[in-house]
């Protein structure tokens, strides 16, 4: 499947250039994992065997030719990591949902199987972002976009959305359609668009160019991304990768 134009395929991955920056949101395609974690799961807290998902982070990283990617213990929250110049990685993975550095030598990751992974760009500094229904409702957007001005982001800001459950297919409730009873065209029935949540919040908070990929992880092909929704819990993890160029 070839991405929609500005995005394109970068070692069977779709990527997207941002100001500074280079994002990529990651497939399964090209790894050692067996069975429903088939290939490339590069979630650590599935019943994977963890040895596969070392080498998938491996090899990811080398096929990238990235910085090394750094990933963190999600908690579907709202929190986003500065990573400055000299921060070191912590010995325990940190709580939160996204990471925003100013380092060249870091890649920050988001592991996904229907949440949004989000990129956000700006001269100088990037942001990746897990955006779940939770951490959208309590503002991560905004808070990756105060990061990276806090990092020093000078200039307009770009960001990029991957796959990620599309309004096509993801149900909530209706509390869930209550938090985003504000943005106009997000629900449809049952049906919410998460990207369409997540476009509003990046404008909101000053974002002046976004760029939606537009691929729905539970109606693709179940060769191409994984779905928690679709494959009833017991899947993968794919990931939102960006870093500096």
């Amino acid at each position: 499947m070839q991405p929609p134009p500005p995005f394109y395929e970068l070692a069977g991955h779709f990527a997207i250039d941002l100001p500074g920056a280079r994002a990529v949101f990651t497939t399964r395609r090209g790894g050692h994992s067996r069975g429903p974690y088939e290939s490339l799961n590069l979630g650590a807290h599935t019943d994977d065997d963890p040895e596969a998902v070392a080498a998938n982070r491996a090899t990811l990283q080398a096929r990238l030719d990235a910085p090394p990617l750094r990933f963190v213990d999600q908690v579907h929250g709202a929190e986003v990591l500065r990573i400055g110049e000299a921060a070191a990685e912590p010995a325990t993975p940190p709580q939160v949902d996204g990471q925003a550095t100013s380092a060249a030598g870091i890649a920050p990751a988001a592991l996904v199987a229907d949440c949004l992974p989000i990129a956000i760009a700006g001269d100088g500094a990037v942001a990746m972002l897990h955006g779940g229904w939770r951490g959208l409702a309590g503002g991560i957007i905004a808070e990756g976009v105060r990061a990276l001005r806090e990092l020093g982001a000078r200039g307009p800001l770009a960001a990029a959305i991957g796959p990620g459950a599309g309004g096509c297919c993801y149900e909530a409730g209706p509390e869930v359609h209550q938090a985003f009873a504000d943005v106009p065209g997000a629900g449809r029935g049952r049906h919410l668009n998460l990207a369409a949540v997540a476009r509003t919040r990046l404008e909101q908070a000053g974002v002046s160019h976004v760029q939606d990929i537009g691929i729905c992880t539970i109606c693709a092909d179940p060769e191409l991304l994984y779905s928690h929704r679709r494959d009833r819990g017991i899947t993968g993890r794919q990931a939102g990768v960006a870093w500096l160029t």
